[in-house]
């Protein structure tokens, strides 16, 4: 059972994300929450903590594996599982907002919103808050990362990245040039000014 997974995003979904390490393809399970952190462009390169669960069937066993962008959120997750009508799956349902949220609901003995959580209803609100109220202070006091946002490229810079691709960039390294280029001189309006500008940047910082 490993604990961390570093590789490539293969495609990030709802509540999963395929991540290639090592030349294999592993699913993570995501709670929504940690969904929206990841980037949504695939071959941008991703670390993930990993809780692992496995379920055995007869003489047949399943590994599930959910994700976390940090260890402090893996934490949270696996102290909403010492709650005994909490699962995995459950836990990470109601990972749908800011883990310090939450945190601040279970705290205050918030039974209203704890039950606005998917999966989570009256009597698990008040599982939750009879088995971790006085126990989350940690987990208030993290700031909680933003959701991986992408800023938009202009229609020329297609070209510009089809360019990139050929000359052997992979999409991701390519797309990040690109917004990078377009950050520093937002003058910029076409692909062959682009690229010119592109290979200026890479030759300055090789230098």
């Amino acid at each position: 059972m490993f604990a961390r997974i570093s590789g490539s995003l293969v495609e990030r979904r709802p509540e999963s994300a395929i991540v290639e390490a090592a030349g294999l393809g592993y699913e993570i399970l995501l709670p929504p929450c940690i969904a929206e952190k990841l980037p949504p462009t695939p071959g941008a390169h991703v670390t993930l903590e990993v809780y692992g669960v496995v379920s055995l069937d007869g003489k047949s066993g399943r590994f599930t594996y959910y994700g976390f962008t940090n260890a402090v959120e893996r934490e949270f997750f696996e102290a909403l599982l010492t709650v005994a009508s909490i699962g995995p799956r459950s836990a990470a349902r109601a990972f749908s907002a800011p883990m310090s949220t939450i945190a601040a609901a279970i705290d205050r003995g918030d039974h209203v919103f704890l039950k606005s959580l998917p999966g989570i209803g009256q009597q698990k609100a008040r599982d939750i808050v009879a088995k971790l109220q006085g126990k989350v202070t940690k987990f208030l006091l993290i700031q909680d990362a933003p959701a991986a946002t992408r800023t938009a490229i202009p229609d020329f810079a297609d070209e510009a990245l089809a360019v990139l691709l050929q000359l052997g960039y992979k999409r991701a390294e390519g797309e990040a040039m690109i917004r990078e280029t377009l950050e520093a001189d937002p003058s910029i309006e076409e692909a062959e000014r682009l690229l010119a500008e592109i290979y200026r940047r890479r030759a300055k910082e090789s230098a």
